[in-house]
């Protein structure tokens, strides 16, 4: 189970002033799957209305309703061997979005299984999250204990000019648990609990 606080200790952090985003990268797709361009750039290299309106796509996925549009999901050991999503992630993660090979991998696998009704973007955020230290009265102490690296994908329908919509699903890995990294946990994203994008959990590899 999600706990909110967890998730709401990331989303306050998540605005122009506050945030320590490191980068944003990013994969226009149509809908048969086809990647029409990429971009990768330092989030601080954004202007004040850019990070405001890209922190806005990425708070969706960690401030949804908690265990009903935001869901853990647990990996196997199997799924964490091999050429698996996981591993793809976690290269992901180490480098900070930067190799553009893995990037375009993932874009690609993304386009192999994502069902679109229209042309739509994969956002990929990475942040490192300064956790408080806290007493014995679990009252902040100001130095940070321990750092909380992670990404956030939003896949966005797209209009025009590559404008996004809110986004349709999404997830945060490695999951926030305990304030700590969960690295055998992710947590999905769904906006429409009805008609949910079970092709994004069986391409994480959690379904």
């Amino acid at each position: 189970m999600i706990n909110r606080e967890d998730m709401l200790a990331l989303t306050r952090r998540m605005t122009v002033k506050r945030t320590s985003m490191t980068r944003i990268a990013g994969g226009y797709l149509d809908m048969d799957g086809y990647v029409d361009g990429t971009f990768n750039t330092g989030f601080l290299k954004l202007s004040p209305d850019e990070k405001e309106k890209n922190l806005q796509i990425a708070k969706v996925i960690p401030f949804a309703d908690t265990n009903q549009n935001l869901k853990e999901y647990a990996f196997s050991s199997e799924k964490m061997k091999g050429d698996s999503m996981w591993k793809l992630l976690m290269g992901m993660r180490v480098c900070g979005l930067k190799n553009d090979a893995l990037m375009e991998t993932f874009y690609e696998i993304v386009g192999e299984q994502y069902q679109a009704m229209g042309d739509y973007a994969v956002y990929v955020f990475h942040d490192r999250y300064d956790i408080p230290a806290k007493g014995k009265d679990h009252v902040h102490q100001g130095e940070s204990e321990e750092m909380f690296e992670y990404l956030i994908c939003a896949i966005c329908p797209v209009s025009g000019d590559y404008e996004p919509g809110e986004p349709e699903c999404g997830f945060l890995f490695p999951a926030f648990m305990d304030g700590a990294a969960a690295l055998n946990y992710v947590d999905v994203y769904q906006k429409d609990q009805a008609h949910p994008h079970t092709e994004l959990l069986k391409m994480l590899g959690v379904w």
